[in-house]
């Protein structure tokens, strides 16, 4: 099986891809499809939908921070999986940031190397006939990409669309569905983005309601005669690994407040070698003393300070484990392992102090971009020198560094100086840094 695919993009953020995605996901798989759901870009919540909506597994696609052979890896083994890939864009479809042709982070570089046609979702509340204008500077602005049809989203009316659809014939392209504006198909969202879908309150019953909701307003059939061949370069069959194993046997923290990890990083592990347990300090639990290795990931501790701050056994274990053992906290297990870390509403936390560092979510200030990161010394991410490919995505702020020394030096695309960041102290280390894989274009 090598199923065909699609990527599913709009000219800009909040146009509605990701409720057209799973929607068009859901519908496609209670016809009988077996479906499989890709996110271009930095995103830890989309690909979860993805995988309730499809019942199949979802993963990342970036082309920033991911190597060829990673990239030709996770897209053709979602092709052989499937018979057919509802790939979701991230942001506009061509926005990205600096570096060689074909590795800037946008959406359309994925269309580029997969060979997927792009069905352009715009939102056209404010406009009529001036739509197909946007939707015929993204079909020209890349030759490397086609635009094979356009979803309209939050359409006023009969009316509405009919002039839209003027436009759209005049420029010659397909519309293939028209979704009126209908507020109970928005899901919840919080500061990182959408709730998760885990936390999500009946979540198969809204996705069934975005799948009958798509089925009545897009033509399904049109859709799957959209979709193009996968066409990977026959360079990127080989492998490549994502990030070393931080060990053999990895503790890693799963709940409500830690589940930030990328599926292709999990994987990898896997692939090397390693065998994953999870635990939750929500529960109250300690990292599993047979581990020899504990990865805190990101997510909401801000949300949950208060439980974390009262998990004295978890507490208490994770400090056990990191005087033997190598412990890393990313983003907001990084937080944790700090000294404090303040909520919203300004009351301190006690966290782990494991680290000197101290932080705070009633200061906030949006820390968004990609990064690169050379590691400052040995550690369950590489040895000194090693470069990691990555982002920031957090409102927290450092309100104390301490006198730990730093993590990494990290640079953004944009050629800003290097900066330390992060933490390290005896086999623990931290960074709001959220590691993707080994360095890679350059």
């Amino acid at each position: 099986m090598n199923a065909h695919g699609l990527l599913i993009a709009a000219p800009r953020s909040g146009s509605g891809k990701t409720t057209i995605t799973l929607g068009l996901q859901r519908a496609l798989t209670r016809r009988g499809l077996t479906v499989r759901g890709l996110k271009c870009g930095p995103d830890y919540i989309d690909p979860a939908f993805h995988a309730a909506a499809t019942g199949a597994p979802s993963a990342n696609l970036n082309s920033y921070a991911m190597p060829d052979g990673l990239l030709g890896r996770i897209a053709g083994e979602a092709a052989e999986a499937a018979d057919i890939v509802i790939a979701e864009g991230s942001m506009g479809l061509f926005d990205a940031v600096p570096g060689p042709e074909g590795h800037t982070g946008a959406s359309a570089d994925i269309a580029a190397l997969t060979g997927w046609p792009v069905i352009l979702v715009i939102d056209v509340s404010g406009a009529a006939q001036s739509v197909a204008a946007v939707a015929l500077g993204c079909k020209a602005y890349d030759p490397r990409i086609r635009v094979a049809g356009i979803i309209l989203n939050k359409v006023a009316s009969a009316r509405h669309e009919r002039l839209v659809r003027q436009g759209m014939e005049r420029i010659g392209l397909p519309v293939l569905g028209a979704l009126p504006r209908e507020a109970s198909l928005i899901l919840p969202e919080r500061h990182l983005g959408l709730v998760q879908a885990g936390e999500t309150a009946d979540l198969h019953a809204r996705l069934d309601a975005l799948a009958e909701a798509v089925s009545a307003a897009v033509d399904l059939d049109a859709v799957i005669a959209a979709a193009g061949a996968t066409a990977l370069p026959a360079a990127m069959g080989g492998d490549a690994p994502p990030l070393p194993a931080p060990g053999r046997r990895i503790a890693i923290a799963r709940d409500a407040a830690f589940s930030f990890v990328y599926p292709h990083v999990e994987t990898g592990w896997r692939a090397a070698g390693a065998e994953l347990l999870a635990f939750s300090p929500l529960k109250d639990e300690a990292p599993p003393e047979h581990c020899d290795a504990c990865w805190l990931p990101g997510g909401y501790p801000e949300l949950h300070a208060g439980r974390i701050a009262a998990a004295s056994r978890f507490l208490k274990g994770l400090r056990a484990f990191a005087e033997t053992r190598p412990v890393h906290g990313e983003c907001g297990g990084y937080m944790v392992l700090g000294r404090s870390l303040t909520d919203a509403d300004g009351a301190v936390h006690v966290m782990a102090g494991l680290l000197s560092v101290e932080t705070s979510f009633a200061r906030r200030k949006m820390n968004l971009g990609y990064r690169r990161a050379v590691l400052e010394a040995d550690g369950p991410l590489g040895r000194a020198g090693a470069t990691l490919t990555g982002h920031e995505f957090h409102y927290a702020s450092i309100v104390a560094q301490g006198e730990d020394p730093p993590f990494a030096t990290v640079r953004d695309p944009h050629g800003s100086p290097p900066a330390p960041a992060g933490s390290r102290r005896g086999l623990v280390t931290g960074s709001f840094f959220h590691a993707i894989a080994t360095a890679g274009p350059a």
